[in-house]
């Protein structure tokens, strides 16, 4: 959720916190802060609204100091307000905090302040560790042990940034079930962020705090100690991959749109992944018992996904669950296989699931995209995606590598199990080589037919989205990317669902887009031309991303490029995008930023 920087440096660092706010972001954009040191003391400066609005109206680049720390809110605690903006401050003034997570013993930890003397100015549980450190520090002990026995009062999730002018040259921070990440720039700055795209613009060398432990940045360096006894950490330094280049918008209007026309690049990156990789999970697969595969949001869709093409390519049946509800459901054992997919490494659902099948026995994978995110470390088997930094708050480019990455190990695991299916369409992986050349045969060419479309129906408030077997998590995941970005109410489900209840919403006013199977998917597409017949019956508006007209079947069509069975449902993924995008365009939305959403949900 919230983004957190902090900058040491022999500069005023104002102007470079600033920068690294705005690429934090999309991990919550409600409010936003800085709070410097200088010769006067602390200097906070913080109001509700979007980074370059708020640095503008509170001069944030104006504000003097060598060292800082920044904060962009997604709001838990209280509401969108000035107070509840970050940074918070002790009651003297001294201590000032950003933090991401939830501490879940605030309201005892309020009372206990409270019956201290301590005034607090803001709802939010965060406020409460300023002042704790504050107490503490009251009774001669130092910073940094003040910092650390009130990290150890502390229960729940947190990321925490704090500086003092107690001790006005360093940057304390500190990670428990929240991210955090150190950029390395010798020489000239130390940095620390909830993750890398803070200080990608500076510096690829990053150092990951692991939960438990804090660190102490300066002017010449930094160290790490773990909280429970204070002991020095070793820690490695990881170069980071991804270019400056990646995380600019490239002359596009949003980074939505971007990272949809990334997604031809992003499929050759996904064919990239070691195939040794890919063995060794659908060997971990093929030995057990159960296999389950978790996600939550578009990344549960991404699991379905992967739930069609184990049944079908492998003969395996390994059900999906969203990671949220998994605690409720999911029993695992030693038996077990666990394969989560992430595009952050971050989701919290996500690496509580991880967390209970090690505690269990279970083993354990997962599908990432973030390098040196948490679940690249407590998973036991790691696919890193290598899609890219993914910008926008909505996800486009991640899952369709995931879905790619998801259907080489079904290959695999059906060649390892000699499943018929898989054996006969040892040509999958040929064509998966050509699908670059035809999604952006399809962006060129269908495009502007779909902003048309986008143009022509965005006055409607209510849309379904409906396919057959493997097609039906496209059409959720399509749905989503509308009720995302555009803020109506668009419905995915299984087109079969239609006369068990949902007909009765059809009328003329109902735009229900159709994700129409090749014909030589003969089963579902008769299946899928049914459920048309049937909407089409009650009057309601028919959209089909098919392959081949329909003959006069369809009130509108958008034909895609032929592709197989397997791969088609990849075009209509992306045909879901783009209407999702160029409707939001039309209705003025704020499209990377959409309201009350963030990129990385580390609560839960």
């Amino acid at each position: 959720m919230c983004g957190i920087v902090g900058v040491v440096g022999k500069t005023e660092i104002a102007p470079i916190l600033v920068e690294s706010l705005c690429r934090l972001e999309y991990r919550g954009y409600d409010s936003c802060g800085v709070a410097t040191l200088n010769s006067v003391g602390v200097e906070v400066r913080k109001d509700v609204g979007f980074v370059q609005e708020v640095a503008y109206r509170q001069k944030f680049a104006s504000a003097h100091g060598g060292l800082g720390i920044a904060h962009t809110r997604w709001a838990t605690h209280g509401g969108v307000t000035r107070e509840n903006a970050h940074p918070h401050l002790s009651c003297d003034g001294t201590f000032a905090v950003a933090h991401n997570g939830i501490i879940s013993n605030h309201e005892i930890l309020r009372r206990e302040l409270r019956g201290l003397g301590h005034r607090f100015s803001s709802e939010t549980d965060t406020e409460v560790f300023p002042h704790i450190v504050e107490e503490i520090h009251r009774s001669g002990i130092s910073v940094e042990e003040a910092f650390v026995r009130a990290l150890r009062r502390l229960e729940g999730s947190f990321a925490i940034a704090m500086i003092s002018s107690r001790d006005p040259e360093k940057i304390y921070c500190a990670r428990q079930r929240s991210p955090l990440v150190l950029g390395i720039d010798s020489g000239r700055h130390f940095f620390v962020g909830s993750d890398v795209n803070a200080f990608l613009h500076f510096t690829r060398r990053a150092v990951v705090l692991e939960d438990g432990e804090y660190a102490v940045l300066s002017r010449d360096g930094y160290f790490v100690r773990a909280i429970a006894d204070g002991r020095t950490r070793s820690k490695p330094i990881m170069e980071i991959n991804w270019s400056l280049g990646e995380t600019e918008k490239a002359g596009y209007r949003h980074y939505m749109e971007k990272e949809i026309w990334e997604q031809p690049d992003v499929i050759r990156r996904a064919m990239e992944v070691s195939q040794k990789e890919i063995v060794a999970v659908a060997r971990l697969m093929r030995a057990a018992k159960r296999n389950v595969l978790v996600g939550v949001g578009t990344t549960y869709y991404v699991s379905l996904f992967g739930q069609y093409l184990f049944a079908g390519l492998a003969g395996e049946f390994s059900p999906a669950f969203s990671s949220d509800e998994s605690g409720e459901l999911l029993m695992m054992d030693r038996e077990t296989l666990l394969l989560a997919i992430s595009q952050s490494g971050e989701t919290f659902d996500t690496l509580q699931t991880i967390r209970q099948a090690k505690a269990d026995g279970a083993r354990t994978a997962a599908i990432v995209n973030v390098p040196g995110s948490s679940m690249t470390r407590e998973a036991e088997i790691v696919i890193h995606q290598n899609s890219g930094p993914e910008i926008c708050v909505i996800s486009t480019k991640a899952a369709m590598a995931q879905m790619l990455l998801l259907m080489r190990m079904a290959l695999e695991l059906g060649y390892l199990r000699q499943h018929p299916p898989a054996m006969e369409n040892l040509d999958l992986l040929r064509e998966i080589m050509e699908l670059p050349d035809l999604v952006e045969t399809m962006l060129r060419n269908q495009q502007l037919q779909i902003r048309d479309l986008a143009h022509r129906f965005s006055n409607r408030r209510n849309w379904f989205y409906l396919g057959r077997g493997l097609y039906t998590p496209i059409a959720l995941e399509s749905a989503l990317k509308m009720k995302e970005v555009t803020y109506l109410h668009a419905e995915g489900m299984a087109a079969g669902f239609l006369k068990h209840g949902t007909l009765s919403l059809i009328d003329e006013e109902t735009p229900c887009v159709f994700l129409i199977p090749p014909k030589e998917a003969k089963d579902l597409y008769d299946l899928t031309m049914g459920s048309v017949a049937e909407v089409r019956a009650r009057r309601g508006k028919v959209i089909a991303f098919a392959f081949e007209s329909g003959g006069g079947k369809f009130d509108e069509e958008v034909i895609l490029p032929k592709a197989s069975v397997w791969l088609a449902p990849l075009l209509h993924l992306v045909a879901g995008q783009v209407l999702a995008y160029e409707t939001a365009l039309v209705l003025g939305r704020n499209i990377d930023r959409p309201r009350s959403l963030a990129k990385s949900v580390t609560v839960s």
